[in-house]
């Protein structure tokens, strides 16, 4: 995996946990995941095999010890917008990226500006224009995380819902400049725009930091926005139709690309994740792509066999056919009544019996069941346990 990789892709947002996650956590959510993209589960759905893909990868690394610690070790070091070498030097043997990789991607990772004041004592040179692009340049918004809950059918069916989110947006009052009205911000003295500032702690190379004055903007404020306090970002508050698709299951992660938080000059925006929350339903249940429910039957129509109607989820009840000599518990299979699938086809409706006592019995009742046993004659069912 190159170091463009390991810094760019945060594995543990792709499997959904913390960054302080137990392994048992990881394995929990990699599997959910995996399951839910498999391409077996989603034939011809290419998002889903790019998914798929996506999640093994991170499981990959997070799952071994010595991948997860080069891993951390790496976002650490670089993903943070500063610069400092591996402690176990710059060879890369180790345990993280080595320094020639680093300078072997520059040109595709984007370090080019983030070296360009590291040698500044050797003569390293940059312009006003320069340092004030890299300062002003697009920024993509934040991801924004929702949750919605949704009765048992409609998780089945799908149904659209209106969620009102609350997402960092340019400032109504300034503009997104942090200043107030009639003033405007000027080029941060510190780092001269560039919204980065260089240390050296002793050694030949300097660490490349945010600037402490303006925070990485690369401009100042003296006269701050009183709606925004200077930070040139406000609170938007929006009603969104959010689409939930046919057959979602209870705690699945929705993705909807560009309808975060809005990105700063011209940056695109981020992304909402939508948390489905499925109700349960007070006869029917799922296992997959299968309903479940079940059927009382008298022991009469269990031991003598017998048709009994069932419902089905927003149709019509279907006739099934009992035999004579059925167990408790045993399921019956009634294949297209369960849930529909990215296919167009049908999962199946799974009906358990469960055979009901009668909880008092008349005299002839009794003397009927007094005969019955009779003329069966006299048996032990739990001999088979003292075996």
């Amino acid at each position: 995996m190159s170091t463009k990789d390991w810094i760019e892709k945060d594995f543990y947002k792709v499997l959904g946990v913390a960054k302080d996650a137990k392994p048992e956590e990881i394995k929990k959510a990699y599997r959910q995941l995996a399951r839910e993209n498999h391409p077996d589960q989603n034939p011809g759905n290419p998002e889903a095999e790019r998914r798929f893909k996506e999640v093994s990868e991170a499981n990959d690394v997070l799952s071994s010890e010595s991948k997860r610690k080069e891993y951390d070790e790496a976002r650490r070091l670089f993903g943070g917008g500063g610069f400092r070498f591996p402690r176990s030097g710059g060879s890369g043997s180790g345990g993280g990226p080595s320094v020639d990789d680093l300078f072997r991607q520059a040109g595709d990772t984007g370090f080019s500006d983030l070296f360009g004041g590291l040698f500044n004592g050797a003569g390293g040179t940059r312009t006003a224009t320069t340092r004030t692009s890299a300062s002003r340049g697009p920024r993509r918004g934040s991801d924004v995380e929702g949750e919605v809950t949704v009765d048992f059918v409609q998780a089945i069916e799908g149904v659209t819902v209106g969620m009102q989110m609350v997402s960092d947006a340019a400032c109504a009052q300034c503009h997104g400049t942090g200043a107030k009205a009639g003033t405007v911000p000027k080029v941060c003295p510190t780092c001269e725009g560039s919204g980065m500032q260089t240390s050296t702690s002793g050694g030949v190379f300097a660490v490349t930091e945010p600037c402490r004055d303006c925070r990485g903007r690369g401009m100042v404020v003296d006269d701050p926005c009183p709606v925004c306090h200077g930070s040139g970002r406000g609170k938007s508050t929006r009603t969104m139709q959010v689409r939930i698709p046919a057959g979602v299951t209870d705690g699945q992660r929705i993705r909807l690309k560009g309808k975060g938080g809005a990105g700063e000059n011209g940056g695109a925006a981020g992304d909402l994740y939508v948390v489905v929350h499925v109700r349960p339903h007070a006869v029917f249940g799922r296992k997959g792509d299968n309903l479940t429910l079940t059927a009382p039957v008298t022991f009469n129509e269990a031991a003598l066999g017998a048709e009994i109607e069932v419902p089905t989820l927003g149709g019509a009840p279907v006739k099934l056919r009992v035999p004579a000599g059925t167990p408790n518990g045993r399921t019956f299979r009634v294949r297209g009544k369960g849930v529909a699938k990215r296919d167009g086809s049908k999962g199946d409706l799974l009906v358990s019996v469960e055979v009901t006592v009668p909880e008092a019995l008349d005299d002839k009742a009794k003397a009927a069941l007094s005969s019955y046993g009779e003329a069966v004659g006299a048996s032990n069912p739990r001999a088979k346990l003292f075996s």
